[in-house]
């Protein structure tokens, strides 16, 4: 029987879109897939319903260098109320509780703050996309099911405290991969001893890029009326989101080899590490790893 053939068009790059309040990952990239008609797609990382922001959206080849945009930091914006638990963190769920704040000021915050820079551990919340036994423990918090987590490590690089109107404050966050911002503001609600959750979120930055550029659903409907060639000029090209990699450089033949799956000598390659390829016509053909013996090995290829 013949190989189906994939529905829509070839479509290569990343996509940095304003994924709009309210909607899902999924359906935002849904969306977008369908607009550029794209046979394939996939977004970098999930965002709640609630948070707005950078969704980096990899089409065709980039695809395959997603889960590194996965393993990097991430910078949030974040709008915090004190006083009140609920139970999914943020605005969505049920108040479970509400506290006095009458005690806390702006000053009690900013020391908070610096009891949560660098290693912490944190219990991911029960509305989340982990699994446990095979079942998503969001679909276990709706059904009223509450299992043990183990704690999980993760890095707060800073956390500046933007303003504050209580019962309610703005932090930035820049953190690690894995980093659960609503168990954050429950966490900084706890150690002042009223309690707290999310009430607004945006994803400024992932790893190499930032929001400067962001296009949200609005915009990216109106430059599809144009046609697909001003879709495809807003995409970035697929190395840009490891340019902070070292890059390796291959001859012609160097390039056969790797292509076929065997490790390559570069000259003057890096001596360890991960590392961008590109062939003899300076074109980026995947990604790579340094071998204990200094060879150039294929991990990735686009």
């Amino acid at each position: 029987m013949g190989r189906r053939s994939q529905r829509g068009r070839h479509v290569q790059g990343i996509l940095l879109f304003d994924k709009p309040l309210g909607e899902s990952s999924n359906k935002a990239l849904q969306k977008v897939k369908n607009i550029y008609f794209a046979s394939k797609a996939g977004h970098t990382g999930s965002l709640d319903p609630l948070a707005t922001g950078l969704l980096p959206i990899c089409f065709g080849g980039a695809t395959k260098v997603s889960a590194f945009l996965l393993d990097a930091d991430k910078r949030y914006w974040v709008r915090i109320r004190l006083g009140e638990t609920t139970s999914t963190g943020d605005s969505e769920g049920d108040l479970l509780e509400r506290c006095s704040t009458e005690a806390v000021n702006a000053e009690q915050i900013a020391a908070s703050l610096e009891n949560f820079l660098g290693e912490i551990d944190q219990i991911p919340p029960m509305y989340s996309a982990l699994k446990h036994q095979g079942e998503r423990l969001y679909k276990l918090a709706r059904d009223g099911v509450e299992v043990e987590r183990e704690a999980r490590r993760v890095t707060i690089h800073e956390i500046r405290l933007l303003g504050c109107d209580l019962p309610e404050f703005e932090l930035e966050v820049h953190c690690s991969k894995g980093t659960y911002i609503r168990t954050l503001a429950e966490d900084i609600g706890k150690s002042l001893g009223c309690g707290a959750h999310v009430v607004g979120l945006r994803r400024t930055q992932v790893g190499p890029f930032s929001g400067e550029n962001m296009v949200d659903m609005v915009t990216l409907q109106a430059i599809a009326e144009q046609g697909r060639e001003a879709l495809d000029a807003l995409l970035l090209p697929v190395d840009s989101a490891i340019m902070d990699w070292q890059e390796v450089r291959l001859s012609s033949d160097s390039t056969f080899y790797l292509c076929q799956g065997q490790p390559v000598i570069v000259p003057k390659a890096p001596t360890k590490g991960r590392v961008r390829i590109y062939d003899d016509k300076d074109r980026f053909i995947g990604v790579g790893e340094i071998l204990d013996d200094g060879r150039v090995a294929p991990k990735r290829m686009i």
